[in-house]
């Protein structure tokens, strides 16, 4: 059985800008900004509401699907990062250096990316993107 959240082909820029909170929009377009520089990678929209960069496999009670390496939404309660906290893995450490967040099981939590350092974000992002496997190179 596939996942519901596949790629949609929807135009990234456009979401982004049609994001309601101005802030929450703001910061959306940082964070891609950022993505797409450290990943080398355009944004692509999975699903209605997450923005993600490559794909590697990802296997859980539903089989093997496809799922983006790091990624965000620009959520109304907090700016979602996936991709750079795996809460089953062990954490990386300069995560305690990241600024005021809070973590889920694979997503970090941002109320503010103002008050964030985000030379320790764009590592993080960095630290993922290098680590993971993905569908084009899955030796990595």
């Amino acid at each position: 059985m596939a996942i519901a959240t596949q790629p949609t082909g929807e135009d990234v820029v456009a979401f982004l800008d049609a994001v309601p909170d101005e802030r929450r929009r703001a910061e959306g377009h940082v964070v891609r900004e950022l993505m797409e520089r450290v990943t080398g990678e355009p944004a692509v929209m999975w699903g209605a509401s997450m923005v993600g960069f490559g794909s590697r496999p990802y296997t859980n009670t539903t089989g093997t699907n496809e799922w983006f390496v790091v990624g965000f939404s620009p959520r109304k309660a907090a700016l979602t990062i996936y991709g750079i906290h795996d809460g089953y893995g062990p954490e990386n450490p300069i995560l305690a250096d990241l600024g005021p967040h809070t973590t889920g099981v694979g997503c970090v939590y941002v109320k503010r990316l103002a008050a964030l350092d985000l030379s320790v974000l764009e590592r993080l992002v960095r630290d993922a993107w290098t680590a993971a496997p993905t569908a084009a190179d899955p030796s990595r």
